[in-house]
Protein backbone atom coordinates (compact mmCIF):
# COMPACT_ATOMS: atom_id res chain seq x y z
CA UNK A 1 0.00 0.00 0.00
CA UNK A 2 1.71 3.03 -0.82
CA UNK A 3 2.43 5.84 1.91
CA UNK A 4 0.16 8.77 2.23
CA UNK A 5 2.65 12.07 1.33
CA UNK A 6 3.49 13.79 4.73
CA UNK A 7 2.04 17.28 5.71
CA UNK A 8 5.86 18.59 6.79
CA UNK A 9 8.63 18.29 6.32
CA UNK A 10 11.57 19.70 8.84
CA UNK A 11 14.32 21.74 6.69
CA UNK A 12 17.46 22.82 8.84
CA UNK A 13 20.07 25.69 7.89
CA UNK A 14 23.24 27.13 9.23
CA UNK A 15 22.87 29.99 11.44
CA UNK A 16 25.36 32.74 13.01
CA UNK A 17 25.90 32.36 17.00
CA UNK A 18 24.02 35.12 17.71
CA UNK A 19 20.71 34.48 15.82
CA UNK A 20 20.54 30.99 17.56
CA UNK A 21 21.04 32.83 20.42
CA UNK A 22 17.97 35.25 19.81
CA UNK A 23 16.10 32.11 18.33
CA UNK A 24 16.11 30.19 21.70
CA UNK A 25 14.24 32.96 23.56
CA UNK A 26 11.66 32.74 20.99
CA UNK A 27 9.07 30.73 23.05
CA UNK A 28 7.44 28.99 19.41
CA UNK A 29 11.00 28.72 17.23
CA UNK A 30 9.08 26.62 14.12
CA UNK A 31 6.11 28.98 14.32
CA UNK A 32 8.58 32.18 14.13
CA UNK A 33 10.19 30.95 11.44
CA UNK A 34 7.33 29.50 9.32
CA UNK A 35 5.62 32.87 9.79
CA UNK A 36 8.90 35.05 8.94
CA UNK A 37 9.68 32.94 5.82
CA UNK A 38 6.31 33.09 4.47
CA UNK A 39 6.49 36.93 4.63
CA UNK A 40 9.59 37.44 3.34
CA UNK A 41 8.73 35.15 0.13
CA UNK A 42 5.61 37.02 0.00
CA UNK A 43 7.23 40.39 -0.29
CA UNK A 44 9.87 38.76 -3.07
CA UNK A 45 10.22 40.34 -6.49
CA UNK A 46 7.34 38.56 -8.75
CA UNK A 47 10.09 38.58 -11.51
CA UNK A 48 13.59 37.08 -9.74
CA UNK A 49 11.86 35.52 -7.21
CA UNK A 50 13.81 37.69 -4.39
CA UNK A 51 17.37 36.63 -6.26
CA UNK A 52 18.06 40.70 -7.21
CA UNK A 53 18.92 39.05 -10.61
CA UNK A 54 17.51 38.63 -13.89
CA UNK A 55 18.02 35.78 -16.11
CA UNK A 56 18.45 36.90 -19.74
CA UNK A 57 15.10 36.19 -21.36
CA UNK A 58 13.43 38.20 -18.01
CA UNK A 59 16.23 41.16 -18.90
CA UNK A 60 14.51 41.07 -22.43
CA UNK A 61 11.25 40.99 -21.02
CA UNK A 62 11.77 43.63 -18.53
CA UNK A 63 13.34 45.75 -21.08
CA UNK A 64 10.11 45.13 -23.63
CA UNK A 65 7.61 45.99 -20.37
CA UNK A 66 9.94 49.63 -19.61
CA UNK A 67 9.57 51.43 -22.71
CA UNK A 68 5.90 51.60 -21.98
CA UNK A 69 6.23 51.73 -17.81
CA UNK A 70 8.06 54.38 -15.57
CA UNK A 71 9.98 54.03 -12.10
CA UNK A 72 8.66 56.83 -9.79
CA UNK A 73 8.72 57.89 -6.46
CA UNK A 74 5.49 57.93 -4.28
CA UNK A 75 5.15 61.47 -3.05
CA UNK A 76 3.47 60.18 0.11
CA UNK A 77 5.61 57.24 1.33
CA UNK A 78 8.32 57.86 -1.06
CA UNK A 79 8.45 53.88 -2.19
CA UNK A 80 9.54 53.11 -5.51
CA UNK A 81 6.19 51.75 -8.02
CA UNK A 82 5.59 51.17 -11.44
CA UNK A 83 3.77 53.44 -13.80
CA UNK A 84 1.99 52.99 -16.78
CA UNK A 85 3.22 55.51 -19.28
CA UNK A 86 1.37 53.43 -22.69
CA UNK A 87 -1.56 55.84 -24.19
CA UNK A 88 -0.91 59.27 -21.93
CA UNK A 89 -0.93 61.24 -24.82
CA UNK A 90 -4.25 59.76 -26.25
CA UNK A 91 -5.61 60.75 -22.64
CA UNK A 92 -4.39 63.78 -22.66
CA UNK A 93 -5.96 64.76 -26.06
CA UNK A 94 -9.29 62.90 -25.36
CA UNK A 95 -9.86 65.22 -22.64
CA UNK A 96 -8.73 67.91 -24.37
CA UNK A 97 -11.39 67.36 -26.80
CA UNK A 98 -14.43 66.37 -24.79
CA UNK A 99 -17.08 68.98 -24.88
CA UNK A 100 -17.79 71.15 -22.06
Amino acid sequence: MPRAPSKSAILTFKAEPALVAALRAVPNRSRFIRDALLEALNHACPLCGGSGVFTPAQKRHWDEFRKAHALRECRDCRALHLVCSAGRGHADKARRRAPR
